[in-house]
């Protein structure tokens, strides 16, 4: 066992691909690519770089001497300038060019903002497959009625599918997010120390052309189509408040989820996974506890709160750039992209297993659904001749009979034997019964599920079909 702490996102929780996204080793490559693309667009611009320096450069770009650059920042207590120097010693032709006219968030800057550009590209992969899924239970389930319920009191029946379809909507929503954040994704740039670019304006020889040709050639080189048009030293906080935002979106999304599973497998009607050897409780060995859904919840609520760091941080930043936002970066926006991982891949293992009542689901409906058919009963009797206002009384009188039996004496619903007991109604028991069938009170809830999935959900699985198939492992 390790006797130092760690985070348990990166121990416990989150995947290899996410983890590996916010590495040091991908930071510190990331970083070299964006001085290689500095160099070979600095010379083809016109600045005395040759092609042996980048060729140098690109020779060396894996092969990190960490040992070199750790030993150096001891000294200097300045990570890029340690990195600069590592390059250095291993290309010692080119180490007078690396870094040429540019500031620390050149490398820091841009390539935060291509790890998150990559984590999201992964998060997007994610709830399309959680989407997937959940499409394939509402589907099989988008006739089977259920009890619906508001203020979490019983409610006009819906169906098993329906309820899904409305997990469904929160995630199309997120991805709607998601993919137009990656669609305007950029980069800083080479922006200089207050954004000016005036040390790249010194270096053109004035050429203002040039300045605006780095910026695009680099943004082209790393894989973007522009870069922010302005800045300070730093992009705008802003993007990463919004792009926490957005993960703050999907963790909410995932918490109602999570939410509903765990009221309804208390209701014994619908189970997260459970296997074999599982245990729920170290005392009850009776129970099932819900906690893949308790844990979407708990880091759900980790990553809610932890948008509000890079809020605050876009809030308070003074003028051309401060450095009070650098260790709460280095915090907040990793962590929060970790979770959000381990939230989706939670979300896809518990939407793939879930495990379906419906006898217990028939139960509960058919307690409630004789109130819920007193209306369409009594409209049946007025339609023979009865008196709506006499019909309303009787109704009354016999439900809150049938109410007071089931809640104070915790006997069955008998409130179709009253009715049928009552010649006001005229109507046979049987009669009632065939009334009150559970999918005459659904509305078109099998039709909107089946309408949803066909214009809402399946163009969006069409158009990202190359990213389905992903498999999860849960950690314990």
């Amino acid at each position: 066992m390790k006797n130092t702490y760690e985070s348990p996102l990166s121990s416990r929780y989150s995947s290899k691909e996410m983890k590996s996204l916010f590495s040091p080793d991908m930071k510190f490559k990331t970083w070299r690519k964006l001085w290689v693309a500095l160099a070979e667009t600095e010379q083809e611009l016109g600045l005395d770089i040759t092609a042996e320096q980048i060729a140098e450069l690109k020779a060396h770009l894996e092969d990190i001497n960490y040992e070199v650059a750790q030993a150096r920042e001891k000294e200097v207590r300045h990570d890029v300038m340690s990195h600069v120097y590592a390059y250095g010693q291993q290309c010692p032709k080119a180490a007078g060019i690396i870094h040429l006219g540019a500031t620390s968030c050149y490398v820091g800057d841009n390539t935060d903002i291509i790890i998150m550009t990559e984590a999201l590209r992964l998060v997007k992969k994610e709830l399309v497959n959680v989407i997937s899924v959940l499409a394939k239970f509402a589907y099989e389930y988008r006739e089977l009625p259920t009890l619906a319920f508001t203020h979490y009191q019983p409610a006009q029946p819906t169906t098993v599918g329906k309820r899904a379809a409305l997990w469904l909507q929160d995630l199309l929503l997120d991805l709607e997010d998601v993919e137009y954040q990656l669609s305007k994704a950029k980069l800083l740039g080479s922006k200089g120390t207050t954004g000016t670019q005036a040390s790249f304006l010194e270096l053109f020889d004035g050429d203002h052309e040039k300045c605006r040709l780095a910026d695009k050639k680099i943004a082209q080189k790393m894989g973007y189509s522009d870069c922010f048009a302005v800045s300070g030293q730093t992009y705008s906080r802003k993007l990463d408040s919004q792009i926490l935002s957005i993960l703050s979106g999907i963790a909410q999304s995932a918490t109602k989820f999570s939410n509903d599973i765990r009221l309804l497998q208390n209701l014994k009607e619908i189970e997260e996974p459970f296997e074999k050897n599982q245990i729920g409780s170290s005392a009850m060995a009776y129970k099932r506890n819900p906690m893949r859904s308790e844990r979407i919840a708990s880091l759900a609520r980790y990553v809610m709160v932890d948008a509000l760091n890079p809020a605050i941080t876009a809030a308070t930043q003074w003028f051309e750039r401060t450095l009070d936002d650098s260790a709460n970066k280095r915090l907040s926006v990793p962590e929060a992209f970790l979770a959000v991982d381990a939230i989706l891949s939670l979300y896809l293992n518990v939407a793939d297993g879930l495990v379906v009542y419906p006898k217990v689901i028939e139960q509960h409906l058919s307690k409630e659904l004789p109130f819920m058919a007193t209306e369409n009963i009594m409209m049946d009797a007025v339609k023979r001749g009865g008196n709506r206002q006499e019909l309303h009384e009787q109704i009354r009188t016999h439900s809150m009979a049938a109410g007071k039996r089931i809640k104070e004496e915790g006997l069955e619903n008998d409130l179709l034997e009253r009715i049928a007991a009552d010649p006001i109604f005229g109507v046979t028991l049987e009669a009632l019964k065939a009334l009150i069938s559970p999918e005459k009170y659904v509305g078109r809830s099998p039709k909107q599920v089946e309408e949803f999935l066909e214009e809402a959900v399946k163009p969006v699985l069409k158009a990202n079909e190359e990213l389905l198939g992903l498999d999860v492992e849960i950690k314990v």
